[in-house]
């Protein structure tokens, strides 16, 4: 497993001490109040079609082995075919978001290097820029026909690629026949040939959400993840060791241990059949919640280092994940009815799941049923 830790600037040592002390002076008020209200137990019924989500808790399909292709996943997108999602979420970055963090490079010039899309080669053949991509893309499926020309498709296509989400534009890539797959209506042979690539890279937007999307007649994808958490790349190279020191450590336990034991059975089975959707089934048992919060966050929460790294991690991991719920909630919010399929790595799952079932207005569909 390979995490990209946060990190976040160590107050001073004095500051550090006082505030102990002010602490330990304090009663453990928080310890005993538990709050009144609990919205999870306040969901309506709400008037028409309620909102529901299934999160699917994924493997990264890059790490998993060589044995792995892209056909085993046939009896995984014909369960989720047929609970028939009228949205799919994923785990990439808005082109909104990435515009805002090339803004802030002090801060974030690594996220935008590993997570972020480069959509100037789009944004020079469409003369828009990311923002002006976005709105005229909603401006094109606000009006979209029920049977768009292949030009129409192409021309979505180059628009969604100037707005930073290639995901999208696979989708509609996908929907043209293999003879309309080419040049033309904004598309360059640069940017077909970064469409072609998508259709066969090992990742879960390009082989799982973008081909169920085209096989149901969706036509775009939405980007929930978040990583507006993250921090500058540390300096101090003393204080990079121990955390990741710190981290490493607290991941050395029996849980992770089980954890990491089951995965390589799993993936030892990848061939034998159902052995990718098994390995789905484990990933997103309510088991294998508890073994990745053991091995991972719970165990970084309570590592004893005086900086406080393990905290800072979990606090940055929470973070993240209430602000992908909150970008899912967005799209519930705007289109009430919607059946949301949530593809994401099977760490986020119970986190989803926990914060989604909070909200008032969002029913949980539970994955056993629809991998059974």
């Amino acid at each position: 497993m390979s995490i990209r830790l946060p990190f976040i600037r160590v107050a001073p040592i004095k500051f550090c001490m006082a505030a102990g002390l002010t602490l330990a002076a304090l009663p453990a008020l928080g310890q005993a109040y538990r709050p009144a209200f609990h919205p999870e137990e306040l969901k309506g019924p709400p008037k028409g079609t309620p909102n529901e989500v299934l999160v699917l808790g994924t493997p990264h399909l890059s790490g998993l082995p060589e044995s792995f292709t892209p056909d085993l996943l046939a009896p995984l997108l014909d369960r989720l075919a047929a609970w028939r999602p009228t949205a799919i979420a994923t785990e990439d970055l808005s082109g909104l978001q990435c515009d805002s963090l090339r803004r802030h490079p002090s801060r974030y010039a690594e996220t935008v290097k590993v997570y972020c899309f480069d959509p100037a080669p789009a944004g020079a053949a469409t003369g828009l820029s990311v923002p002006e991509a976005n709105a005229e893309a909603e401006r094109l499926l606000a009006a979209w026909p029920a049977s768009p020309t292949p030009s129409q498709r192409r021309h979505l296509a180059a628009v969604l690629l100037a707005a930073g989400e290639p995901g999208s534009a696979l989708v509609q890539w996908l929907r043209l026949s293999t003879e309309e797959r080419k040049a033309g209506d904004g598309l360059t042979e640069a940017l077909v040939a970064t469409l072609e690539k998508a259709r066969t890279r090992r990742n879960e937007t390009d082989l799982l959400a973008a081909p169920l999307a085209a096989r149901l007649g969706l036509e775009r994808l939405w980007s929930v993840d978040d990583h507006t958490a993250d921090s500058p790349e540390p300096t101090d190279l003393a204080e990079i060791k121990a955390n990741e020191q710190a981290i490493m450590t607290a991941w050395d336990n029996p849980a992770s241990h089980a954890r990491r034991a089951e995965s390589e059975q799993l993936n030892a089975r990848l061939t034998q059949p159902d052995g990718l959707l098994n390995l789905y089934r484990a990933y997103n048992s309510a088991e294998t919640q508890l073994v990745t919060y053991h091995s991972d966050f719970g165990a970084a929460l309570v590592e004893p280092s005086a900086q406080g790294f393990g905290r800072k991690y979990v606090g940055y991991w929470e973070t993240r994940n209430l602000r992908m719920v909150a970008n899912m909630r967005d799209v519930l919010g705007r289109y009430p009815g919607t059946r949301m399929l949530t593809i994401v790595g099977a760490s986020h799952k119970g986190y989803y799941e926990a914060y989604l079932h909070q909200m008032h207005d969002v029913q949980l569909v539970d994955s056993d049923t629809v991998l059974r």
